[in-house]
């Protein structure tokens, strides 16, 4: 399963190695809705992690994604469910983040 999201880069996190064969990141798009916009958290794994480090706050950006579920069994016999949204493609797009800040830096 696969889709797109599209919106302005808020968040990027350091690359994380967790074993020889595997490492991801983590970064955060805000959707452009600008009476509630969502903060969305992507990760990147392995080879598609380097694909942010030309990215900064604030870029406009189009991630394609594969929804990702899994099962996992605590410690103390728990089951619980996880959903990760894993990041394979990001384009840069013209988009601009909505805000609500005044522009004081007029000359008058």
């Amino acid at each position: 399963m696969n889709d797109k999201f599209e919106g302005t880069i808020k968040m990027i996190g350091e690359k994380q190695t967790i074993s020889e064969k595997f490492s991801k990141r983590e970064f955060v798009v805000s959707s452009l809705d600008d009476k509630y916009p969502q903060l969305i958290s992507f990760q990147l794994v392995n080879d598609k992690c380097d694909l942010v480090n030309n990215l900064k706050i604030g870029d406009g950006v189009a991630v394609s994604y594969n929804l990702r579920g899994r099962e996992w069994t605590s410690p103390s016999g728990e089951l619980k469910y996880f959903n990760t949204l894993e990041a394979w493609s990001i384009s840069l797009t013209n988009l601009k983040p909505i805000s609500d800040e005044v522009n004081d830096d007029l000359p008058f």
